[in-house]
């Protein structure tokens, strides 16, 4: 799985809080290519006095180890203001193969103003197209992207995601609901189809880039969480070109 796929899925993996409250919370995903399972990702929140921290494990599983190894730690930290979550640091640390590569970005009042990736990347090609401080103005972390108030049309939602290296929107619309079980949890899902917008910060004409540009039937679930009243992700469909990766969560505060 090339790091672009890794980070949409990990955009649609988490259930957080969004009241001033001490809270922690595990919760697990499972990722699979078709029926093949090829990775599992993990969450820990902790929240106290109005600040949050969730620190996130992915690991491939299956098949894909024995092509190349692939894990990443992911964290991000900051406050909340009013029911929305507003990152300052967000940190991820990512290996394929024998590469190794850290992102960190620092936020300030919902903007990117400084990232640093280790080690620095090489010249990029005269396709690339650069990332402009304009796309780093009200840009939201990648774990915290899909947590949606509850007071809000969870599908109506476009959502500015920088990951430290690509700037992309993830465009939401309204597909109707759907039965959801995620462990113990049963309920009735909200289903919205989901388009990717690359902005800027990759290769233009990319193969996977291009193809999730035009892809169709890519979906998010969310579900209503019953302790903290917001809307967070149950099921995930990325179609790719290698097949459809499934995400599914393993248990949820429904």
């Amino acid at each position: 799985m090339r790091r672009t796929g890794l980070v949409l899925a990990s955009l649609l993996l988490l259930s957080l809080p969004v009241k001033a409250a001490d809270y922690r919370y595990d919760t697990a995903y499972s990722v699979s290519l078709g029926i093949l399972p090829i990775a599992r990702l993990t969450f820990h929140t902790e929240v106290t006095s109005g600040r949050y921290q969730i620190s996130g494990r992915f690991r491939s599983s299956g098949l894909v180890d024995i092509v190349r190894e692939i894990s990443a730690d992911s964290s991000v930290s900051g406050v909340f203001t009013g029911d929305r979550l507003q990152p300052e640091l967000y940190r991820l640390d990512y290996t394929s193969g024998k590469k190794k590569s850290r992102y960190t970005i620092t936020y300030d009042k919902g903007s990117a103003v400084d990232t640093k990736v280790e080690p620095p990347p090489k010249s990029r090609p005269k396709s690339w197209v650069p990332v402009t401080g304009a796309d780093l103005k009200s840009v939201l972390d990648p774990i915290g992207a899909l947590l949606i108030p509850d007071n809000t049309d969870v599908c109506s939602h476009r959502l500015p995601i920088y990951d430290g290296e690509s700037r992309m929107d993830l465009v939401l619309s309204p597909s109707g609901k759907a039965p959801f079980t995620a462990g113990k949890a049963r309920g009735e899902a909200v289903v919205c189809s989901v388009r990717y917008v690359p902005v800027s910060g990759y290769k233009k004409g990319r193969k996977d880039i291009e193809y999730l540009k035009s892809v169709e039937g890519m979906e998010i679930w969310f579900a209503k969480t019953a302790t903290l009243k917001l809307y967070a992700p149950v099921y995930a469909k990325i179609p790719t070109r290698y097949g459809t990766v499934h995400v599914s969560a393993e248990a949820f505060d429904g």
